[in-house]
């Protein structure tokens, strides 16, 4: 299929949206002692797929898909990422997409989206970046959001990696473990409802707020 090539391109982990930077709050459990080893990383990884990227990335994306505004849903997910550090990296991994994907992937959606974002009436959040490209592409929703949820385990496993740290080998178990828990998050997202959008664990919310106060980190989230 055309678009197959293109979305490797997208989600490969050597594109340039500044991934590396953020632990999107494992540093603060790394900082606490209770993200240690492979097993724990492994077990927040999970939680944060069952939460944060099933209930606001991997539902964003979908209502896109479904012809919500891109407008409206930029707005939900400014209000539901409620850290203010995963908020900015949203925004500044999104702002990336948006420019990395007008030079290789142009189309009519992006240029509507960047428009907005340069007039300061929507931020460029990266789950919609990523939406706009894919199906402007072609991606089939399911492949789509499979692939953006990978994309970002992927991102947080090679920073855990580095962090912990942990073996190569380790993190590539901890990938074939949570490719389980992206499909089952695959599966979930479609029967969802407005209603459940942004329904985030607030102890994994309050662990990214205080990453901001951390005494040390590697990570800006």
């Amino acid at each position: 299929m055309s678009y197959q090539l293109a979305l490797q391109q997208l989600t490969d982990s050597a594109l340039p949206t500044g991934a590396f930077a953020h632990s999107l709050g494992f540093e603060t459990y790394v900082d606490g002692g209770v993200v240690a080893d492979e097993a724990s990383f492994g077990a927040w990884l999970s939680a944060f797929i069952g939460q944060q990227l099933t209930y606001s990335d991997g539902l964003a994306v979908r209502f896109f898909y479904e012809g919500v505004d891109v407008l409206e849903l930029d707005g939900l997910l400014s209000a539901s990422l409620l850290p203010r550090q995963v908020r900015e990296a949203s925004v500044k991994m999104g702002l990336r997409l948006l420019d990395i994907g007008a030079e290789v992937f142009p189309s009519p959606q992006l240029d509507l989206y960047r428009g907005l974002v340069a007039r300061g009436v929507a931020c460029g959040h990266q789950p919609l970046a990523f939406a706009v490209v894919a199906r402007s592409l072609g991606v089939p929703l399911q492949e789509a959001l499979a692939a953006y949820l990978f994309a970002t385990v992927m991102s947080l496993t090679q920073n855990a990696v580095r962090a912990i740290p942990l073996g190569q080998n380790a993190g590539q178990r901890l990938l074939r473990q949570a490719a389980d828990d992206v499909a089952a998050a695959v599966e979930r997202i479609p029967h969802l409802t407005p209603d459940d959008f942004g329904a985030v664990s607030p102890g994994l919310e309050i662990s990214q707020m205080r990453h901001e106060r951390q005494r040390a980190r590697m990570f800006m989230s």
